[in-house]
């Protein structure tokens, strides 16, 4: 009878010190384990991380990295650590985070109104791993340039302005890879017919769309205005675009950064093969990224007799257009007035 009570009492206590146990476990394991005060947090793991850099890297958003390190080393995180970035909630477990940490979510890039590659690859190069030099040398790769008919002045062609999804771990050639599908996946087939029915090839398109981009932002006069220009490139006549001039000023001082509103006479007189006009035809490359609407206006044109245009005085932010240069030197003469009446200077 005392031999039963003694294993009886034994037995209590060893469940009971079994119970306390799980309960720590647990509670080690399932409570929230999270010190920062935001509702989600992303964190990056470089490429070739190893876990004592992982460890270095979550320390600033995990209370207590004891239980972290208990969870993780059940379920083999220290010898599989993954490269990328990972979302973080606020409260999350132990299995939560080591859950987190093995889903790589991607980037939503978004890119549109770049003036220059170099500018562009600042972009990416915010948004990824793969830093601005890494991306240009992989965009300007003359084995890559070759076999997809780039050089480097036109290259820029290549950057359809989207929203794409990438990993940030996604190296500079691997994007570049990326973006060279986009680019054959928009040119499809009747775009490419639409493209040789206005006597161009998709980078002439996508060169051509540059101007008509820097000349109007209102979307509904694009068409228009690339009716125009290939009026002229038809007649072989300069396209004496200002925008390509105000790109040439801006290259040539090698600040991008300046703000040109006014184009003058020796301007127009610069040698430069950005210069629209004192040379015939398209220049060697892009003058901006020009956004699908533009694209579409080259691939789209309106059908006018239109030669000239200049900036209307009546209407901020459309222009005048006239078929004979007598008329266009009426409108032209109303917008020097006006814009001389601003007090503007460049």
């Amino acid at each position: 009878m005392k031999l039963k009570k003694i294993i009886t009492i034994t037995a209590v206590a060893v469940i009971s010190v079994l119970l306390i146990y799980g309960f720590i476990l647990i509670s080690r394991i399932f409570s929230a384990n999270t010190k920062f005060e935001e509702k989600e947090v992303y964190v990056h793991v470089p490429t070739g991380a190893n876990y004592s850099d992982v460890k270095k890297i979550l320390e600033p958003y995990i209370k207590n990295f004891d239980n972290f390190e208990l969870v993780a080393s059940k379920r083999s995180y220290p010898e599989n650590v993954k490269s990328g970035r990972f979302l973080l909630k606020k409260d999350m477990n132990n299995i939560d985070l080591v859950r987190a940490m093995r889903s790589n979510v991607p980037v939503k890039l978004a890119f549109n109104n770049q003036e220059r590659l170099e500018n562009f690859a600042g972009r990416v190069g915010s948004e990824i791993e793969a830093d601005s030099t890494s991306l240009l040398k992989a965009f300007r790769d003359s084995t890559f340039l070759a076999q997809n008919g780039f050089n480097e002045e036109n290259v820029f062609a290549m950057f359809i302005p989207n929203t794409y999804e990438v990993y940030w771990n996604t190296s500079a050639e691997k994007f570049r890879d990326k973006m060279i599908k986009e680019y054959h996946k928009f040119w499809t087939p009747e775009r490419i017919e639409q493209a040789k029915k206005q006597g161009l090839t998709p980078v002439q398109v996508s060169i051509l769309a540059s101007i008509v981009h820097k000349e109007s932002v209102k979307k509904d006069e694009r068409p228009r205005i690339a009716g125009v220009y290939l009026n002229r490139l038809r007649l072989e006549m300069p396209l004496q675009a200002d925008p390509t001039v105000i790109y040439a000023l801006k290259l040539r001082d090698n600040n991008f950064d300046q703000v040109i509103k006014r184009v003058f006479y020796n301007d127009l007189i610069m040698r430069s093969p950005y210069n629209t006009y004192v040379n015939v035809g398209l220049p060697p490359g892009p003058i901006a990224m020009a956004d699908i609407t533009a694209l579409e206006a080259v691939l789209n044109p309106e059908k006018n007799d239109y030669i000239y245009f200049c900036a209307s005085v009546d209407r901020f932010g459309y222009h005048e257009f006239a078929s004979n240069y007598a008329e266009h030197q009426k409108n032209a003469k109303r917008y020097s007035d006006w814009i001389a009446s601003q007090g503007v200077t460049r």
